[in-house]
């Protein structure tokens, strides 16, 4: 991983491969480009004409615009990179945290292969110093795992590996021994070593990444950090009557687990459980899904990574609030023994489910570590889960979608998640649609009406949520695995969406401001 250090060099006699610095669009149709703060030493030494240098280059400002030039006479650096940040905050205001995560998100990517660079982007608060470090860190991130020999062998005659990650970034501007500070970028190191590690499990083959796999991955990773972790096997969920994970599991030939996290801190006041859909491949199972949509069908267990992660981040943190994280894991596939449409599954709940659709197979997990995570009393249970396509074609690609029993609360993970950046939506639970599963046969159908799935999917998983509970479901179905060219600090293929909000929002517990 990326190494980040605070440093208060000058840019100008930094040892680097790169100095960046960060430009803006001006206010207005003539406003024209901006230098932004932090970038004071570097325009000087342009004689005050680096905006204007930069316009002759074509550069505008406008986010994610990367322009490199060569560095002035008297610089240790070779280069200048000019990171576009959009537009110029009003008066009185600074660059939001988001958009200087963003900014150094792009520089990190521009700059692979380098040794070094030197970041003189506006820092003027050490929420800044943390927002530019887990951009850095994000940005940087290349899942290099499965590559050919040949390349490896090509990069180590060369001398170098074009495409190993920026190898270290020193954050220009900062305080290396304010306390705050420290903390911040120790709090981006931690939180964005974790969601990398998601992004690595959902970008993992599922040839490589069964449920034993995965459960595997999360013991070593909880021996590590003192995180008590308890691993259902096969016997284990037949024997605690665990119906739901068992059927979507039941056509392969690699048995389902339930893994549960628990981090505990002795000062906890608060205890949030977190519940992760972690399907490690989705055939669709008997309901098999339509050519060109298997391929990635891989990541159907990021709302399991991205829990997993959290519960690593939070203790790492050391945060004041107890964590549990339930892993509900199994791979769909269709075979002999794979659950039919019209059968009937026994959750651990004691409620029965008419299985309409195996492709419907998410939900049925998550019930039953819903189901088992009620029996805890925790003051509120969030659910992550890539559950359905329908959601995706409500939001879109970028933005997942927030449903709760608690209209506070929904606003209140609402409020978080755009605070860390991560674009979400809250979303109804109407009460009209839930007669759509009503069954002849069984308590309740895995399917409803077609038209809100996203929204039926949500209604029935609040059926297994303990009565009293504070509850939210998170469908992260579109921003969970991006298809297509790498955007701010968001790369191709595993995003680890929901895993700064579920951190988040485990702070704010621990401190007291969700009551």
């Amino acid at each position: 991983m990326t190494a980040l250090t605070l440093s208060t060099a000058a840019a100008t006699g930094l040892r680097a491969d790169a100095i960046v610095v960060g430009v803006a669009k001006g206010a207005g149709s003539k406003g024209g480009l901006v230098v932004a703060p932090g970038a004071e030493a570097v325009d000087k030494a342009y004689d005050g004409k680096l905006a204007s240098v930069l316009e002759t280059l074509g550069a505008s400002g406008g986010e994610g615009e990367v322009t490199k030039l060569p560095a002035p006479s008297g610089f240790k650096a070779p280069v200048v990179v000019a990171v576009g940040l959009g537009e110029v905050p009003e008066k009185d205001e600074t660059y939001g945290t988001d958009a200087l995560r963003r900014a150094a998100g792009v520089a990190a990517r521009a700059l692979t292969g380098s040794k070094k660079a030197g970041f003189a982007l506006p820092v003027e608060a050490a929420e800044d110093a943390g927002a530019l470090a887990e951009g850095a860190l994000l940005g940087a991130y290349s899942f290099d795992a499965y590559k050919g020999q040949a390349d490896a062998k090509a990069a180590k005659k060369n001398g170098k590996d074009a495409k190993a990650p920026l190898a270290e970034v020193a954050l220009l501007g900062g305080k290396p021994r304010d306390k705050a500070y420290k903390a911040a970028v120790e709090r981006a190191v931690a939180v964005a070593e974790e969601l990398n590690r998601a992004r690595d499990l959902v970008n993992t083959p599922p040839n490589d990444l069964g449920p034993e796999d995965f459960a595997a991955v999360a013991q070593a990773a909880a021996k590590e950090h003192g995180i008590k972790v308890q691993v259902l096997d096969e016997k284990a969920l037949t024997k605690g009557g665990y119906g739901g994970i068992l059927g979507v599991g039941a056509g392969s030939d690699a048995p389902p687990r339930l893994v549960k996290l628990s981090y505990t801190s002795s000062k906890a006041k608060k205890h949030l459980a977190f519940v992760g859909k972690g399907i490690t491949y989705d055939s669709g199972g008997i309901s098999l899904k339509p050519a060109g949509h298997n391929e990635t069908m891989k990541c159907d267990m990021a709302g399991a990574a991205a829990v997993f992660a959290a519960v690593v981040a939070a203790a790492r943190l050391g945060l004041e609030v107890n964590v549990t994280g339930w892993l509900a894991l199994a791979e769909n596939m269709p075979s002999g023994s794979a659950t039919r449409p019209g059968d009937v599954l026994r959750m651990y709940s004691g409620k029965t489910v008419e299985v309409l659709n195996t492709d419907a197979e998410g939900r049925l997990v998550l019930a039953d570590a819903i189901a088992k995570a009620s029996e805890d009393q925790p003051d509120a249970i969030v659910d992550v889960a890539t559950l359905t396509g329908a959601m995706m074609v409500a939001l879109g690609n970028r933005t997942f979608g927030i449903m709760s029993n608690d209209d506070a609360f929904r606003a209140s993970v609402h409020e978080i998640a755009e605070e860390v950046g991560e674009p979400s939506w809250p979303m109804p639970l109407p009460t009209d649609l839930r007669k759509g599963m009503d069954s002849p046969t069984a308590d309740i159908a895995n399917m409803g009406e077609r038209m809100g799935g996203g929204l039926v999917a949500g209604l029935f998983l609040k059926e297994f949520v303990g009565e009293g509970i504070t509850w939210a479901h998170l469908d992260i179905a579109g921003p969970a695995f991006h298809e297509g060219a790498p955007f701010g600090y968001t790369p191709k293929g595993g995003t680890g969406t929901a895993v700064r909000t579920l951190v988040r929002l485990a702070e704010h517990t621990a401190s007291g401001d969700l009551g």
